[in-house]
């Protein structure tokens, strides 16, 4: 067992050196960080030492809150970063600025409660399906990201190698199972089947958000069984929300906008 030497009247060097190994072996690598800072911040403005122990510890967990969140975002494999604060709702005036900022609350993922954002490509429901997924797992959620046909591929290899039950378990397991592009193709009906599982594990259980170019009356290209088509649109609807997204491109309107200022600036 490793013991530091304790001793009073130790030099600024030696408490210095004392601090640093303590703080390897208690795993604080925050307060290794930033200890000499604070300790001059705290005799600058005359903090008592109860301050300087608060303003120690919470160094400690403000950085662990922050590695934590850190680490579930990366586990929830976004395939790129998106930000609530990036989304101009202005260029797109049928996402509602105050709806979209109550779901960031995450009080629905608390309820289980689907959600479904429906339009066209360029109207910014993939940068609304990852900024929200951003925000949960900032919130302490655990989170999953996936491209629908990605996740049939996956489930129907699963199945194909025996694997099927822990793998739409692993699943449900998430608090928010993100499912993008969900209506580009046509899923044949085994690979439908598998993803109807998927969604009835998870169930008024844990939560599950899809966005889709498709609106739910064209949903029978994609799912081609009409009564599996019919209930897979219950289990993303019921007690959930519906943002339509619209069919203007903002993202084409502000790319022919950036074109056409040098040509108004000449």
């Amino acid at each position: 067992m490793t013991t530091l030497p304790r001793q009073r009247g130790l030099t600024e060097q030696a408490a210095d050196a004392a601090i640093d190994t303590a703080c390897r072996l208690l795993r604080l690598p925050s307060i290794r960080h930033e200890f000499n800072d604070i300790a001059d911040r705290a005799v600058k403005d005359q903090m008592t030492y109860r301050g300087f122990l608060a303003e120690l510890l919470m160094a400690e967990c403000d950085d662990r809150a922050r590695r934590r969140s850190e680490r579930r975002i990366k586990a929830a494999g976004f395939p790129r970063e998106k930000s609530l604060r990036a989304f101009d709702f202005d260029a797109n005036p049928n996402i509602d600025a105050a709806t979209i900022h109550t779901l960031a609350s995450c009080e629905w993922i608390k309820k289980s409660q689907p959600l479904c954002l429906i339009g066209d490509s360029g109207t910014g429901k993939s940068h609304m399906l990852i900024a929200l997924g951003t925000e949960a797992a900032m919130q302490g959620y655990r989170v999953r990201y996936t491209l629908a046909t990605k996740l049939v591929n996956e489930l129907v290899e699963a199945a194909d190698e025996k694997q099927l039950n822990k793998t739409i378990a692993r699943y449900g397991r998430v608090d928010l199972l993100c499912i993008d592009e969900l209506g580009y193709m046509e899923l044949d009906r085994h690979g439908a089947e598998l993803l109807f599982q998927v969604l009835t594990e998870r169930e008024e259980k844990n939560s599950v958000a899809i966005a889709s170019n498709e609106s739910f009356g064209g949903w029978t290209k994609t799912f081609t069984d009409p009564r599996l088509c019919a209930a897979i649109v219950d289990r993303l609807t019921f007690n959930g929300t519906i943002i339509e997204t619209g069919t203007d491109s903002y993202r084409l309107a502000s790319t022919r906008a950036r074109a056409e200022e040098p040509a108004s600036a000449s």
